[in-house]
């Protein structure tokens, strides 16, 4: 058993080449070889949100706080609140973020294959994501 304390870790900044905006990333969970879930705490502020991406394995979010946005590629922007659970299944580009006005924080939770857990893709646009804002 590994028990790691509150603030053991510190927090990092989302990186910008898959990140737009201010986002806080939080990693409290890694399980080593040869588990393979992996999760962290991600706090975006208002107006900020990943790029579009895809996970082998898939991604469970766990929105813990505020009001953001997620969509898949093709699909409608869906609102997500406090509360709300979302399985991306293996494979689906998608993204999600904070909505223009509101931060947003969630619990990401997903699996590695192959030692890897996210395909990292292109950013969206400010026009794609002005859609959600016009709902």
């Amino acid at each position: 058993m590994n028990i790691q304390r509150n603030a053991s870790v510190p927090s990092r900044k989302g990186p910008a080449e898959y990140f737009t905006g201010s986002v806080r990333i939080d990693t409290p969970f890694q399980a080593p070889d040869p588990a393979r879930a992996g999760g962290a705490i991600v706090t975006f502020e208002p107006g900020a949100r990943t790029a579009w991406h895809t996970h082998p394995l898939g991604q469970t979010l766990i929105v813990t706080s505020g009001l953001g946005w997620t969509q898949r590629e093709n699909g409608p922007i869906e609102e997500i609140r406090p509360g709300d659970v979302v399985w991306i299944p293996p494979g689906e580009k998608h993204w999600h973020g904070a909505t223009d006005a509101t931060a947003m924080t969630h619990v990401a939770i997903a699996e590695m294959l192959d030692g890897k857990a996210v395909e990292w893709l292109e950013h969206v646009t400010d026009e794609q994501y002005r859609a959600a804002a016009r709902g």
